[in-house]
């Protein structure tokens, strides 16, 4: 076996270390965001709109690096729960606009304490996690076409 072989070794292959890490890090948030009544790809809508609301559904899928179809799902569960509005834009009624409700911006608060959370299940504090977040900046933000 030479050097060559080592290299598609499981072991080796980034691509399986960033799909493992990743769904490791949807089961550490999930018993975090489970009393908050949210999954994971719903808290990253409401940590969007938490930043800015109003937003189109557009800016809020691309922000997310989500197809919209993706994202429309999660939209309307959020609606249902009470925590978004879905509404048309009024000066161009193609744009569907998501805002947050009270209650969308009173859960703001109750989530305040999910970083720290995250911190100590993982044993890392908040340096730490900034530079392996940005250390994963080559393969944030880049979409396949």
């Amino acid at each position: 076996m030479d050097a060559r072989d080592d290299l598609l070794k499981l072991e080796n292959q980034l691509c399986f270390a960033l799909v493992t890490a990743a769904r490791n890090v949807v089961s550490i948030y999930r018993p975090v965001l489970e009393p908050l009544g949210l999954t994971h790809p719903q808290y990253l809508v409401m940590l969007a709109l938490w930043e800015q609301s109003p937003r189109s559904l557009g800016d809020l899928a691309e922000e997310l690096a989500m197809e919209p179809a993706t994202l429309s799902p999660l939209v309307k569960r959020l609606e249902s729960q009470g925590r978004v509005s879905r509404g048309r834009r009024a000066d161009d009624e193609r744009v569907l606009e998501i805002a947050l409700t009270a209650d969308g911006r009173a859960l703001r608060t109750l989530a305040l304490p999910v970083p720290e959370q995250i911190m100590a299940r993982v044993g890392m504090d908040a340096a730490e996690l900034a530079g392996l977040r940005d250390a994963l900046a080559p393969f944030a933000g880049r979409r396949a076409d």
